[in-house]
C-alpha cells in the first residue's frame, strides 16, 4: 500500500485537488500500469484511507458535464506525509521497486541537493546492507546453504544493479539533468 498512498498523495498534489477517475487517468498515463500492481479499485480505497486518516480531505469539485465527482486535496498532513513517503522511497535499501519507482516519478518535487543527499544515502544503505548479507554467505561453504545460497546470490546482484543505477541517477542529476523544485526551467545546478 505505500507506492499506492504515495502515488494518490502525490497525483492529487500534483493537480491540487483530483477525483479518483482523474487520478486513475493521471497513473496510467505515467505508465503505472506496467510496473505497479495497482488497480482501479486500489485508487478508490486509498482514496478512502487516505481520507480517514486525515491525510486527504473532500474539495469542492466544481460543475460538472458529467456525473458528480468525489474531488480531493491535499491536507498539511497530507503534504508532511507525501514528502516522508517521497524521501524514504529515495533513500531506503528496505522499500519495494514499486515505491522506488514512484519515488523516482516524483524525484523533482523535492530539491536537486536533497534528491542527491538522499539518493546518496540510499547507496550507502544499499553498499553496508550487502556487505552484511555477503560476510555472512560467505562464511559458510556453499554447501552448507544449499540451494539456498542462490537466493542470497540473486539479492547481492539486485543490491549490485541497485547501487550501479543509484549511482548514475546521481550522476546526472549531478550533470544538471531534469527542472527540479525550485529551479527554473533550463536552469544550471549550483
Amino acid at each position: 500500500m505505500t507506492a499506492t498512498r504515495l502515488l494518490v498523495l502525490g497525483a492529487v498534489r500534483e493537480r491540487g485537488s483530483a477525483h479518483g477517475y482523474q487520478i486513475r487517468r493521471d497513473l496510467e498515463s505515467w505508465g503505472v500500469h506496467l510496473w505497479g500492481a495497482i488497480q482501479q479499485g486500489s485508487i478508490y480505497h486509498g482514496l478512502r484511507t487516505l481520507t480517514r486518516d486525515g491525510l486527504l480531505e473532500v474539495a469542492d469539485a466544481g460543475p460538472s458535464a458529467g456525473p458528480a465527482r468525489t474531488a480531493y486535496a491535499l491536507t498539511p498532513a497530507g503534504e508532511r506525509a507525501f514528502v516522508e513517503l517521497l524521501e524514504h522511497a529515495l533513500r531506503s535499501d528496505e522499500v519495494g521497486l514499486s515505491e522506488t519507482i514512484a519515488g523516482i516519478g516524483f524525484i523533482t518535487e523535492l530539491t536537486r541537493e536533497r534528491a542527491l543527499e538522499l539518493l546518496r544515502l540510499r547507496v550507502e544503505a544499499f553498499r553496508r546492507r550487502r556487505a552484511r548479507v555477503v560476510d555472512e554467505y560467505e562464511r559458510q561453504p556453499d554447501e552448507e546453504w544449499g540451494h539456498h545460497v542462490e537466493a542470497v546470490r540473486l539479492w547481492a546482484h539486485t543490491a549490485d544493479s541497485a547501487v550501479e543505477w543509484t549511482q548514475d541517477l546521481v550522476r546526472r542529476l549531478e550533470a544538471g539533468a531534469y527542472t527540479m523544485r525550485g529551479e527554473a526551467r533550463g536552469e544550471a545546478p549550483s
